[in-house]
């Protein structure tokens, strides 16, 4: 966690607000590298833990997802641990869903 974490405060309900973290690709990337090989694990899960670990309420659900995108076209982190191939994200990323399911596979 040496990078410093982008944190802005939002509206949540009619008188609360939430932290939210913005996370930058690094630390999607640092954090995919920490999931289980070879097994499909929550990307809910992946955005709370990192929440938690820099101190926020929430992570960022679309900053997460152009992250996953980016990362899936220049192979840097195993972004398919945590994107299942079966839900319509799965097409946006490169190499679509069957690359998802052999990289798995790969890993097990």
């Amino acid at each position: 966690m040496d990078e410093r974490p982008v944190i802005k405060s939002r509206r949540k309900g009619k008188s609360q607000t939430q932290s939210m973290l913005i996370p930058s690709e690094r630390m999607v990337a640092d954090a995919l590298r920490l999931a289980p090989p070879g097994r499909l694990s929550d990307l809910g899960e992946l955005r709370r833990a990192l929440a938690v670990s820099y101190g926020a309420d929430a992570c960022c659900p679309v900053t997460t997802q152009r992250h996953l995108v980016r990362l899936s076209q220049d192979g840097s982190a195993p972004f398919w641990r945590v994107v299942d191939p079966d839900r319509p994200f799965a097409r946006r990323l490169a190499g679509g869903p069957d690359r998802i399911r052999e990289a798995l596979a790969a890993e097990r």
